[in-house]
């Protein structure tokens, strides 16, 4: 008798693996799980959910130097790159984009093995009797398969806002079996996916009964979460519907007093679904932006000084994510939101996935669309009252407030893979500044200083080991 192993492979490909029966087979290491005699109890439910989630700490996707914690900065205007570091993650920093570099194609295969291991419990429900447990247990896995989803139509294809031609434009496969030889298209336009990742998130957010750890999907998550989706997709009603519920739930955006805590993993204020990195697992997430040799910071990109000078001196955020240092004889201005959380090895740090001052962004913008600016206004000063030492509510109205919103969101969310998807879904330009990658902005600028809004490079290459093991996947134009 054979049991049969799912074995992740980073091309969107699953391979299966036939091994004895004497083995104890429950959770073997890092990216192989039992699925033909393992979900019978809800015990096996759990670890298969958990062990969806840890996916999320895979290569290309939150661990390594193709770390989506530092991929999306590095297309935008946020980061130049340090000549003393390794030049890691170059072709993306130059826009020298092509289907063979890691540095943009990993986060597809990434993704697509989240959506696996969560697609291998949906594939056993019915095994669980019909209630709460099995309920919250669809909910999480349904949640997990469209955050993973989200993750690569973003990355992959148009997103909503871009353009005219873009909700009809080629999606991606929204893969909603286990099947180890599924053969699957880009049968899907841009618009489909992203019904189907709302079906998935509303599903689960009707659906889910947990609340108290911020390391799995909680109802006020997944209500932030689908405000960012229909952010994303332009429809602002509903951005502020499942925003304000969120907000309900968890308001606080993170106080002043706790903010850099937050950063240390010694205070969940104002995050809603974090990606845990325990000691024993010493996931370095924080080594794709810098390193420590010889009790000093070594940092492959740093903050662009435009960027930097950005930071007002009475900001929170300021000291919290930035820590200006010298290496080898020069001072940088390096990214510390990843360096360093109490108790950990240095630079195995939690990733924060979703925070509550996003959600606070996400309507604020969507209310400013919509025409209420008192109310957009308002939000926003409750952001900026637990940034800013002695903070005097604003003011602003009209294309102010708008400039006011879309700053904040560039200082608040930082670092943390924003930058180039709000570039990109409000059809903008990266212009990088002209300043060096010294602390006081000296040093050469970067060599590729934009992108233009008509670039084929905004939606990243299918990567060609995908194409290559499924030549029924469509590659995406310009490449």
């Amino acid at each position: 008798m054979k049991k049969y192993i799912i074995k992740i492979v980073a091309l969107f490909t699953v391979t299966v693996t036939a091994v004895s029966c004497t083995d104890d087979l429950t959770v073997l290491p890092n990216d192989r799980l039992v699925i033909d005699t393992y979900y019978t109890t809800e015990n096996d439910f759990r670890k298969g959910v958990d062990y969806a989630y840890d996916a999320f700490k895979i290569a290309g996707y939150y661990s390594g130097d193709n770390s989506q914690a530092i991929i999306p900065d590095i297309l935008s205007d946020n980061l130049i790159q340090n000549p003393q570091g390794r030049r890691s993650n170059n072709s993306a920093y130059i826009f020298d984009i092509a289907a063979n570099v890691g540095d943009v194609t990993s986060a597809y295969g990434g993704g697509y093995a989240v959506a696996a291991r969560a697609n291998a419990v949906l594939d056993k429900i019915n095994n669980l009797s019909p209630g709460a447990f099995r309920n919250n247990i669809e909910a999480e896995a349904k949640a997990i398969r469209a955050i993973a989803h989200f993750d690569i139509v973003r990355r992959y294809c148009k997103i909503p806002t871009q353009s005219a031609d873009a909700a009809g434009s080629i999606g991606i496969a929204y893969v909603e079996i286990y099947d180890p030889y599924l053969v699957t298209t880009r049968n899907l336009n841009v618009s489909q996916v992203y019904d189907k990742i709302l079906n998935d998130l509303l599903f689960a957010e009707q659906n889910i009964s947990q609340t108290a750890s911020v390391g799995k999907l909680t109802k006020a998550a997944i209500q932030g979460m689908l405000s960012r989706v229909y952010l994303y997709k332009g429809d602002y009603d509903n951005v502020i519907l499942w925003g304000q519920k969120a907000l309900a739930i968890s308001p606080s955006v993170g106080t002043n007093a706790n903010f850099k805590n937050i950063w240390a993993d010694s205070s969940n204020d104002g995050v809603l679904f974090k990606i845990l990195n325990s000691s024993i697992e010493n996931i370095k997430t924080g080594s794709a932006y810098n390193q420590t040799v010889g009790g000093q910071i070594k940092s492959e990109y740093v903050v662009d000084y435009d960027l930097y000078t950005k930071f007002a001196a009475n900001d929170i955020r300021k000291s919290s994510y930035i820590l200006t240092s010298v290496f080898n004889g020069k001072t940088y201005n390096n990214v510390i939101k990843y360096k360093q959380a109490t108790g950990k090895p240095i630079e195995a740090v939690d990733i924060k996935y979703l925070r509550t001052a996003e959600v606070v962004l996400n309507v604020s913008e969507a209310m400013f669309k919509k025409g209420n600016e008192s109310g957009a206004l308002a939000l926003l000063n409750t952001l900026r009252a637990q940034r800013y030492t002695g903070y005097v509510p604003g003011i602003e109205t009209g294309q102010n407030l708008w400039n006011a919103i879309m700053l904040e969101r560039r200082l608040e969310l930082a670092f943390e893979t924003d930058r180039f998807f709000t570039l990109k879904r409000l059809a903008l330009p990266v212009q990088r500044s002209n300043f060096g990658p010294e602390a006081d902005g000296a040093g050469n600028p970067a060599s590729i200083l934009s992108l233009p809004v008509a670039s084929h490079k905004w939606q990243l290459p299918i990567p060609q080991g995908a194409i290559d093991n499924n030549t029924q996947i469509q590659q995406n134009p310009g490449y």
